[in-house]
């Protein structure tokens, strides 16, 4: 295979989007295992170790994310992905092995440092190498494959939880079948690893370390950006006064991806469901059904995103949203049960999927400047998690303060806020090359 063919690159970006297929499997393993762990480890009516459990991989995603720039600008990015994708390795074998609850969390906290660093590492990578012309597309496959891996894990949950309403069955799902739901990402986790050595360094990266580019894959490359930022800290750059605008406007695409509500739908489907009136069973087919409709409309993405641009889809996404949660919310509020609840969550998961889950890591990727990249991404990557981590704590105490109601006019709420800082701040980066986009967007 050439290096300098379109066929070469496809191949480097989907070995690194792999890292994003393992973090949407890691990311959301956890909510279908959830029933049977829970009873496991005996702490089925503890909520405060019901959230340690569900959120120790989250602050592995903060800590892998606010390392990952630094490291990936001082040692390159292919190296940072070799390592997530051993984390990653290590914590599927250790989680589904441990019988401690305390060690169940240290292999869940090694996931998420994975994942915190897969996240901020694969879609600048893809970006890096890939021409200007397909650069949104190849960076949606990120999504993409992010978007597999949660359906992944829903069908291995699915296939994997034995009837519930047989004795046996349920012995069966609470002693092995939660820890088969985590081993099974061992072998996409042990074929990233090995792929890992077959990719290439970034040539950004090669370029600002003033090394030979031997990579003939086209790329941009700004001639005025070689060496590092030898004499500063390149966070210090990062907050300056010149780059102050563009960081907001990635920290708010970056947090609004997480606050806009829809990932709670994966983390707690237990509850949203059963509290639309399904029983576990049930629930597990529903969570499917919302897993397809996430990769179809995802597909639809990779479509669109070139044509339509990025800003209509975040426009959209925030707007659609918008809609659909006052209406789920108020559904809620009037008692509604049944098919019409699916039909609701399966509207926002497919607006979420064609707009804000692509879109989101797209923008970041593109609109900061090669020399403060990788740092920019680790803080709006860090940022993301924090959003995550929040949204994860909040929504239990939320849903039984306020009801789904409440909880879903709130996400309403803030995806209309979202809506209007971006109308008034987010470009257009369709189209453009990299070095363009520093130029219009820092000068």
């Amino acid at each position: 295979m050439q290096r300098d063919s379109k066929a070469f690159i496809y191949f480097i970006c989907s070995v690194s989007a792999m890292g994003g297929l393992l973090f949407g499997y890691d990311w959301v393993v956890i909510g279908g295992a959830k029933p049977f762990y829970e009873l496991y480890f005996s702490i089925a009516d503890s909520p405060l170790l019901q959230g340690v459990a569900m959120s120790t991989a989250l602050v592995g995603c903060l800590i892998g994310a606010m390392v990952a720039g630094a490291a990936a600008d001082k040692f390159g990015r292919k190296p940072l992905l070799t390592i997530a994708a051993v984390l990653f390795t290590a914590s599927a074998i250790g989680t589904g092995l441990f019988n401690d609850f305390t060690l169940f969390n240290i292999a869940r906290f090694v996931g998420g440092v994975g994942i915190g660093v897969a996240s901020a590492l694969s879609p600048m990578y893809i970006a890096e190498v890939s021409p200007t012309e397909i650069r949104g597309r190849m960076v949606s496959l990120n999504q993409m494959a992010i978007v597999l891996g949660i359906l992944a894990a829903q069908i291995v949950n699915m296939l994997l939880a034995r009837d519930t309403s047989v004795a046996e069955s349920q012995a069966w799902n609470v002693e092995w079948g939660w820890r088969w739901m985590f081993w099974a990402e061992t072998v996409p986790a042990a074929l990233f690893l090995l792929m890992s050595f077959c990719i290439p360094e970034s040539p950004v990266f090669l370029r600002l370390k003033g090394k030979v580019k031997s990579e003939k894959y086209p790329t941009e490359v700004p001639a005025n950006e070689t060496g590092a930022a030898a004499n500063y800290s390149l966070f210090t750059i990062l907050f300056s006064l010149k780059y102050r605008k563009v960081l907001l406007l990635g920290l708010v695409i970056a947090v609004f991806q997480q606050w806009c509500g829809t990932n709670v739908i994966f983390n707690y489907a237990q509850e949203i469901f059963t509290g639309a009136g399904y029983d576990v069973d049930g629930m597990f087919i529903d969570i499917v059904i919302t897993g397809i409709a996430n990769v179809l409309f995802t597909i639809v993405a990779l479509y669109t995103i070139e044509k339509w641009g990025r800003r209509t889809l975040i426009l959209i996404g925030a707007g659609g949203l918008g809609l659909i949660y006052l209406t789920l919310g108020t559904c809620y509020f009037l008692e509604v049960k049944g098919v019409m609840m699916v039909v609701l969550v399966v509207a926002a998961i497919s607006v979420y999927a064609m707009t804000l889950g692509p879109v989101t890591w797209t923008l970041l990727a593109e609109i900061f400047p090669n020399r403060i990249r990788g740092v920019a991404m680790a803080t709006c990557t860090f940022a993301l998690w924090v959003g995550c981590c929040t949204l994860t704590f909040s929504f239990p105490s939320m849903n039984a303060a306020l009801g789904s109601s409440g909880t879903f006019w709130i996400y309403s709420a803030i995806c209309v806020c979202a809506f209007i800082f971006l109308f008034r701040r987010c470009p257009e980066t369709k189209g453009k090359s990299l070095e363009q986009l520093e130029r219009e967007l820092v000068g």
